[in-house]
Parts: structure tokens; C-alpha cells; sequence
């Protein structure tokens, strides 16, 4: 968008709707059922002077009070029964949707103008009569992401933020790590116009099949907008920047901005949280950067849920279920965070320490100061194989001493060509973390590795770390590792993962050609966090693999620009994992120890 044009869209007054929920009696409103509350108000079409937005909130109160606001482009109406909780619970709650969304005017192009629009709406709210000057935020994932984003604009009557499952641009979306995937479009399509697109976007026959076509055709990634019906000009300019680069970088705090916050922050994200990457990058960002008295007052809640759960926790996730500890109720978390920033209330009495995170397996919270004291032993598995580690059957080993028996690398081979794999994957897996489809089914294009069975329960908490040692002929390919605990009954739990894009091995800012035959190291340190109780009698079940999958952009191996390969320019990936004395392949494992 043009520097003119931005600032036409500034000076601009639009048209936000507004829901005013006043609570009369807030003990009486809370024993009766919302449709029976005559205390409730509704406020249509007030005129913001912002940078465009929808609102919604509460009405009516004798005295002024703090404002919470969802920064949304999923349409404000879609969080209505939240904005009449925290009515109810004292607090005035508005919903506004983003420049061109909904109600509100000018063009949507995702995460670049909420941060200096969203400093406009917390200083609008500030200033009025039913403000007392304190404003703050609720939500998660894109939400979540405006939280941050607005906060790196310091807006003075900002005083607290909760960030939920925060999507971090330029790490987890538009690409994970360096990898886009057809997901991109699908969201794209959901924030398409100024509507709500909430049935297309959850059609998933309809995207998987659109997927799989540009698949199977082995189709240009670039071209996957034409393909699915939607050309759109952001696609097109998120695959033109492929590395988080300055157009990233500019929606997210800077090392000095991360130095200049002051205020109060809660961030929550889940075990199985698809933006887990994002929340814990902007976490640790501000923890490596930040002043120590800001550090004192920046909580973490990590949860056994994914990505819906971080807002709605369920005690059941991809197949696990969870003990009842596990389903907070948020809502009151976040009045009582709210209470004790803006109100003079007492600290949530969940947050013991800084640090809180679920244990799944002994189903518990537990509690640290920091990330990095979670912690107290580490375990380091070497890889090493007797010929062979090509199936679950004929797997490889992980032990706790190098071996140095056996043979010294386990070899496979990827074809981009070959769409065996992906016409394997199901539409939907309800229980994708406790399936063992994919790993019983690696086409040859992986290996796997098991260590011995625990002798005694033991609680794995942290990031996992790959060390790697691999050799391949191509110049670059797409790299998966996944984690799993293999029960004594057999069963499957999966742990953990992390991917990378083999021209990004030293940095996911500069392309480095892949030397043809040559024994390199690749670092996998982007695993996800996870905390499990593994049981006595389990193994742990290491894959390593090439990503030939219809939700992902497939990396043809040719070195060029991949969103622009298509089948024309495969090349066929020999790939050999070493595991010899001087070339220890090893996986490292945070411990808990009791």
C-alpha cells in the first residue's frame, strides 16, 4: 500500500459496531443465562476516528472502567459471547475488525497496518467517558500476533496484553521455517473481501482436493491461487519473500522495542498449538531482550492443547485425553490477569512461578521460574544402525553410548516425482497424534530409530535437539524429524517435531547450496515444546524424513526458486545419514528429574 494512500485511510472516520454490555448487577447477571439478561446492552454503528474497525462492548456502567478490545479479521461478531462474559464481569469489551474487514474501510493486507491502527484504537478508547484511561487486549493467534504488534507502537494507555497461540510472521506464517504451505491460500480465501468466509474456509474436501491437484500435477506453488479460484496479490507477494526478511520484520518488535516494554504480559500456547513456534518466539525474544523488571512480570502458560484449545480448552487432543486439571477456565484466568494489571486485584492464583506448564502423562501442572530451570538433566541418545533403518520393523537404534558397530550411515532415497505418499494421506486424521499411518508407511523415503525401554517413568520436558551428519547429490531439499513414545502395548504417542529447508541449514536468512557429496552437520534446534511423563517400559521412536506431502510446498530439489518448480525440474534426492566416531549423529533430550 502507498505511503499516500495510508495516510488518506488514517484521517479516515468509519463506521464500527459497537455492542454495549452493561452489568446492572453483576452477582444477579452472573446466575442467569445471557438471553434472559435485560442488563446486557447493544450499541450499533459508532464512529470510530481510527484507522478503520468494527467494535463491540459493554454500555451502561456508573463509573468508568478499563476497555478490552479484539483486533480481528475473522469479522467482530464471531466473538460476541466473549464480549458478553467480560461485561458481566466488569469490563468494557469491544470488537474491531482490521482495516477492510468487515465494517471497516480501506484494504486488507494481513499483519502490515495493525500495529500503527491499533495504537489509534487504544488511544480513541482512552479517551472516552466510559474509559478510565486503561486499555488492553484479548486473543489468540492472529489476535495474539496484533497484541504484539500494537504493543511495539507503545500506545500509552496500553496496560496489559494477553497473547494467545500468537502467530509470529516470518517464523510461523506464511511459512513454517521456510516452507509454505497450501494452508496459506485456504486463510487467505477465509479473509477474502470484507465478509465472513467461515464455510468455505472450513471445507476441507474442497481445499484437500485443491491441495492435491497442485500435487499431484506437480504444479507450481506460485500458482496455486489460479489453481484454487482465488488470485490474490498477497499470495503472490508472501512467496516473493520466502526468508524472514525486512517485510517480516517490520510487523514484529524490535531487539530495542523488546527493550522499551514495561507493561504486564501473559502468554499462553499448547503442546500441540499450531503456532507454538510463533508464541514462544516472541516469548523468548523479549526474555533475551527485555529489562529485568519487565521479565519479572511476563507469565507463561503451556497447556496440553492445541491451537482452538489455547482460548477453549478440551481434555482430549488428536486422539490423548488429559485429566480435568488440564481444562482451565481462560475466561476467568484472564479476568483475574486484568483484575491484578489494570484493577489493584491479587495475582491469579494459578500463576505460582513465571513459568507454567501441564505434564501429560502424570496429567499435573508443575512450575518454574524460567524456561531454562524447567530442567534439571539431559539425556543424549546416539544414532547408529546394524545395516538398515528403513521401517519400523528393521528400525535403527538410539543409545545412550556411541556405537561405534554397525554400519556407519543409513541411506534413502526421495523422488519429487513419486506421489505415492501423498496419495496415501487421508482428507482428516481425528487422531493424528496417537496414528501411526505415516510412520508405518515412509515409502523409503526415511529412516527410523528406537532406543532400548525406559527402565523407570520419566518426565521429558523442553526442546528437543537433532544433531545430524547427513550427505545428499542435490543442491536442496525439505527435511522432517518427528518425535514419538512408543507405549509397552504398542501404541503411539507423538512428541515433538521440527523441519528445515536444507538451503537454510546455518541460518533461515541466507540460502546456502547443499554441497553435492559432501558429510554436513544439520542442526535440527526448532523442535517443538512438549512436556510428557514417558512411561516406564516405553521406547522412543526417532523418523527422520523427506517432506513429500499435499500440505506442503514441495521442494523439487532443484536449488531454484521453489515456489516456481514444478515436476520439470525434479531432481531425485540420494540422502545418507552418517552415525560414525567422527561423525556422532545424536539426539539430545531435556530431563526432569524428581
Amino acid at each position: 500500500m502507498s505511503r499516500l494512500r495510508c495516510s488518506r485511510l488514517r484521517r479516515a472516520i468509519t463506521h464500527l459496531a459497537m455492542t454495549m454490555l452493561v452489568g446492572i448487577s453483576t452477582a444477579r447477571a452472573q446466575q442467569k443465562p445471557a438471553a434472559d439478561d435485560a442488563t446486557v446492552d447493544m450499541q450499533w454503528a459508532v464512529k470510530i476516528p481510527a484507522r478503520d474497525g468494527t467494535v463491540f462492548m459493554p454500555h451502561g456502567q456508573k463509573q468508568p472502567l478499563p476497555v478490552i478490545f479484539t483486533f480481528t479479521p475473522y469479522i467482530g461478531d464471531s466473538y460476541t459471547d466473549r464480549a458478553v462474559y467480560f461485561a458481566k464481569h466488569g469490563y468494557v469489551y469491544a470488537l474491531v475488525d482490521v482495516r477492510g474487514r468487515g465494517n471497516s474501510g480501506g484494504e486488507f493486507e494481513p499483519f502490515v497496518n495493525e500495529g500503527r491502527d491499533g495504537y489509534d484504537v487504544v488511544e480513541w478508547f482512552a479517551k472516552q467517558p466510559y474509559c478510565n484511561g486503561k486499555v488492553t487486549m484479548w486473543g489468540g493467534s492472529y489476535a495474539g500476533f496484533d497484541q504484539w504488534t500494537v504493543l511495539k507502537e507503545f500506545p500509552p494507555h496500553l496496560a496489559t496484553i494477553v497473547p494467545a497461540a500468537s502467530a509470529h510472521p516470518g517464523v510461523d506464517f506464511p511459512f513454517q521455517y521456510n516452507i509454505f504451505a497450501p494452508y496459506d491460500l485456504q486463510w487467505l480465501t477465509f479473509t477474502s473481501g470484507v465478509t465472513g468466509n467461515g464455510t468455505l474456509f472450513g471445507n476441507s474436501g474442497f481445499w484437500s482436493s485443491k491441495a492435491r491437484e497442485m500435487y499431484m500435477s506437480h504444479s507450481a506453488f506460485q500458482d496455486f491461487d489460479k489453481l484454487a479460484g482465488n488470485p490474490s496479490t498477497v499470495f503472490q507477494k508472501w512467496v516473493k519473500h520466502p526468508t524472514p526478511d525486512a517485510y517480516y520484520d517490520a510487523m514484529v518488535p524490535s531487539p530495542e522495542q523488546y527493550k522499551r516494554i514495561g507493561v504486564p504480559i501473559l502468554t499462553i500456547t499448547g503442546h500441540y498449538d499450531g503456532d507454538q513456534a510463533g508464541a514462544f518466539t516472541f516469548y523468548k525474544r523479549h526474555m533475551k531482550y527485555g529489562t529485568a523488571e519487565a521479565k519479572a512480570n511476563h507469565f507463561l502458560i503451556v497447556g496440553p492443547w492445541d491451537h482452538a484449545g489455547t482460548r477453549t480448552p478440551r481434555a482430549e487432543v488428536g486422539g490423548l485425553k488429559f485429566g480435568e486439571a488440564s481444562v482451565l477456565d481462560l475466561n476467568k484466568l484472564h479476568t483475574e490477569w486484568y483484575d491484578w494489571a489494570m484493577k489493584g486485584g491479587v495475582k491469579p492464583a494459578f500463576l505460582k512461578k513465571r513459568v507454567a506448564y501441564y505434564v501429560v502423562g502424570a496429567d499435573e501442572w508443575k512450575y518454574a521460574d524460567s524456561l531454562e530451570s524447567i530442567s534439571n538433566g539431559s539425556k543424549t541418545l546416539y544414532l547408529s544402525s546394524s545395516g538398515g533403518a528403513g521401517d519400523v520393523f528393521r528400525s535403527g537404534m538410539l543409545s545412550e553410548g556411541k556405537s561405534r558397530a554397525g554400519s556407519a550411515a543409513d541411506e534413502w532415497i526421495y523422488d519429487p516425482l513419486n506421489t505415492k505418499p501423498g496419495a496415501a494421506e487421508p482428507e482428516d486424521e481425528p487422531n493424528g497424534l496417537t496414528s501411526q499411518r505415516a510412520v508405518l508407511n515412509l515409502f523409503g523415503e526415511g529412516v527410523i530409530y528406537h532406543s532400548e525401554p525406559f527402565a523407570e517413568a520419566t518426565e521429558i520436558t523442553g526442546f528437543p535437539k537433532l544433531t545430524a551428519w547427513l550427505k545428499m547429490d542435490v543442491p536442496d531439499t525439505d527435511l522432517e524429524v518427528d518425535l514419538y513414545e512408543i507405549l509397552p502395548d504398542g501404541g503411539s504417542v507423538q512428541l515433538s517435531g521440527a523441519t528445515m529447508r536444507a538451503r537454510y541449514r546455518d541460518s533461515p536468512r541466507e540460502e546456502k547450496p547443499v554441497p553435492a557429496g559432501k558429510d554436513e552437520k544439520y542442526t535440527f534446534d526448532n523442535f517443538s515444546f512438549f512436556s510428557r511423563r514417558v512411561a516406564k517400559g516405553s521406547r522412543l521412536r526417532l523418523v527422520v524424513r523427506s517432506i513429500n506431502s499435499t500440505g506442503a510446498e514441495k521442494n523439487y530439489n532443484s536449488g531454484g526458486v521453489i515456489a516456481a518448480e514444478t515436476g520439470k525440474d525434479a531432481r531425485t534426492a540420494h540422502i545418507a545419514l552418517i552415525h560414525d566416531a567422527d561423525h556422532p549423529s545424536a539426539l539430545e533430550l531435556p530431563i526432569v528429574k524428581p
